[in-house]
């Protein structure tokens, strides 16, 4: 099975943002590089997760003894990005992803997969000219910085959902909550 990479070594601008009230918000991974613009729908754990490990593996990086990259400790204020989404067009639903360092560009890569007909109904396939199904793939390299600014921007945005029940720790909807608090 073919898979359509989607790949960008510099981007210029990579955020994840929402469409959508709290409760309902649909949550995508953007990345621009001049005109090509590639946009893939994640879920908001899995935005949450990606921003978690992303300061995970900076954080490390600055404890390397002997390291050589200029890792920010902190969002570069030239980097804050708080743009909305540019047109969205879904590519893909992410399924699987993956997050990893390459030290010879001192890069952060990230890695979305597609999710397969053994995760879904084949709509996020794509028939190839030979008939086969073709997947695709999201292959991003960025540098420290945007990093940094990446896993800021996206730490406000999950956060930026519906309030926590003090009592129950499940989210308030708009129109009233219900919980049983948990037992002592």
């Amino acid at each position: 099975m073919p898979t359509r990479v989607h790949e960008f070594a510099w981007p210029d601008r990579v955020v994840v943002g929402t469409i959508g009230p709290p409760g309902a918000r649909t949550f995508y991974l953007q990345v621009r590089a001049g005109t090509q613009v590639v946009t893939i729908a994640l879920e908001k754990q899995q935005s949450a997760l990606l921003a978690e490990k992303i300061d995970e593996i900076l954080d490390q990086l600055i404890t390397v003894e002997g390291n050589r990259f200029s890792v920010p400790t902190s969002t570069p204020i030239e980097l804050v990005d708080n743009d909305q989404l540019e047109d969205v067009q879904e590519q893909f639903r992410v399924g699987a992803m993956s997050l990893g360092w390459d030290p010879t560009t001192a890069q952060v890569v990230i890695e979305a997969h597609a999710i397969t007909d053994g995760d879904a109904d084949n709509n996020d396939e794509l028939l190839a000219e030979d008939g086969a199904r073709e997947t695709e793939m999201l292959l991003v390299r960025m540098p420290v910085g945007t990093a940094r600014a990446f896993a800021k921007r996206t730490r406000e945005i999950v956060g930026a959902g519906r309030p926590a029940c003090p009592l129950c720790g499940y989210p308030i909807d708009a129109d009233g909550h219900i919980c049983t608090p948990p037992e002592a």
